[in-house]
């Protein structure tokens, strides 16, 4: 945190009956087992937990006061109750930021935002003490935990939203108050929450104009939403980006003499007042140029130089789980895309799974499992990737999960399901070999890691 705060304070931004004296605090925790000494404990509640409970041990590991929606009696420290817990770090999250010198900037976007993120925060810690979102703390208390992460010395920082319903990201959005912002595409991803496309394109606008200090929103001119976002943004300045040569004159940013080879990609980006940088960035497929635009573009927007830029995208490194490479088991190649999973993703990852294969003189092999949270669109998205597969020329399809039949039978010769990844990883095991190139991926739900894990050269085969 960037200083003290009082326990009293909630009580200016939001309901709140202060029992007890007033306490001040520097730390903030939401777990009592990993709390500490001087600790302000919040005691979150969910759909299978309730932090209230805990509260007495979080008094016993020296917590210095207790933001609760329960009072809990008998307890000797101040406690603040609320009506709603999560609100209330939200809020602690908002006066911590409040209180910061350094220039903020949220993005989301249904894919690519964690990958963007990364590369915006590589970018500007070229010149800036930079703070940004660790892993996927990107939800209602991801966020507010990584505003109160927030120093004093920080120059920057890169928060990332995301949702799973409307209303999420216009909440964290106004708590994280950007100057700067991006929305880097809309998909059918959380449709349950959504509703529709059209529900997910609302949502990822609420980042627009949710916060009194956004001035300079970033846009991805490829994305078929993106008229709707700069009707949104009304007088805000509009920077727009693109990978589409046919688009010169009409963006702000643009990859020109794009190649993606070997592994990596190399391209030009060219930019406002004759700005051209010659980019080489050690990642596969034209998506992740796409996002290092898409970074560039915000980092350049906050701030950054154009040598930043260069050096930083040249660093950059799969990110675990994200079409980073793996020795597997046989000697072939696996491809470890098990992070996440929606139709665009997959769409964009069987392209760098055929690319490579065709490169290596190799077999193509997909292996998946469902793509969940897609709502009356489900056994439609999964038939359209098996129809994907092949269209682009995949050789197998390999599909554990009851959604991921649809692809198989859409897929047709050469297509495999499996009752269990078990099974799957059994079968994987005895076939893949030094010919084969093998994508892995699917929704977290589906634990496709597991399979990556096990296929692995120091897994079980």
């Amino acid at each position: 945190m960037i200083s003290e705060l009082k326990l009293s304070e909630l009580q200016s931004v939001m309901p709140a009956h202060l029992h007890g004296r007033d306490v001040v605090f520097n730390k903030v925790s939401t777990d009592s087992r990993s709390l500490s000494a001087g600790d302000l404990f919040v005691a979150l509640q969910g759909d299978n937990f309730d932090g209230n409970q805990f509260a007495e041990q979080a008094v016993s590991s020296g917590a210095c006061g207790l933001i609760v929606s329960q009072l809990q009696p008998g307890l000797d420290v101040p406690q603040l109750q609320v009506g709603n817990t999560e609100k209330a770090l939200g809020w602690l999250g908002y006066l911590n930021r409040k209180q910061s010198r350094a220039t903020v900037i949220a993005l989301t976007g249904s894919q690519g935002k964690t990958s963007v993120k990364e590369m915006t925060q590589r970018i500007l810690s070229e010149e800036f003490s930079t703070h940004y979102t660790k892993g996927n703390l990107n939800n209602t208390v991801g966020a507010p935990l990584t505003l109160l992460a927030m120093d004093a010395h920080h120059e920057r920082a890169v928060i990332e939203l995301g949702a799973n319903s409307a209303g999420e990201i216009a909440w964290t959005a106004m708590l994280t108050d950007p100057e700067v912002v991006l929305i880097n595409n809309a998909s059918e991803t959380h449709l349950e929450g959504f509703g529709s496309l059209l529900g997910v394109v609302e949502a990822k606008g609420e980042i627009i104009d949710s916060a009194e200090s956004t001035k300079v929103v970033v846009l991805n001119a490829d994305d078929p939403s993106v008229e709707v976002w700069k009707t949104r943004a009304g007088q805000r300045t509009v920077v727009l980006f693109s990978i589409d040569e046919s688009k010169a004159g009409a963006v702000d940013y643009l990859a020109t003499q794009l190649e993606c080879s070997g592994g990596e990609s190399r391209f030009v980006l060219r930019g406002p007042e004759g700005l051209e940088i010659s980019c080489l960035l050690p990642l596969p497929g034209s998506h992740n140029v796409a996002n290092a635009v898409a970074a560039a573009s915000l980092a350049l927007s906050a701030g950054a130089t154009a040598r930043s830029v260069q050096l930083a995208l040249s660093r950059m490194k799969a990110v675990k789980g994200r079409l980073s490479d793996v020795s597997g088991c046989g000697g072939c190649t696996l491809i470890d895309d098990s992070y996440n999973a929606s139709p665009n993703s997959f769409r964009a990852a069987i392209d760098v799974l055929v690319s490579s294969a065709d490169e290596k003189g190799k077999t193509s092999i997909l292996i998946m499992g469902d793509m969940a949270e897609m709502g009356g669109e489900a056994e439609l998205a999964h038939r359209r990737v098996g129809e994907y597969a092949k269209a682009a020329g995949v050789a197998e399809v390999w599909a554990t999960g009851l959604l991921s039949k649809q692809a198989i039978d859409s897929f047709g010769h050469g297509g495999q399901w499996f009752e269990s990844r078990q099974s799957l990883i059994d079968f994987a095991i005895n076939s893949l070999d030094t010919n084969k190139v093998a994508l892995v991926k699917g929704s977290r739900s589906a634990a496709m890691d597991t399979v990556v894990t096990a296929l692995k050269t120091e897994g079980a085969c």
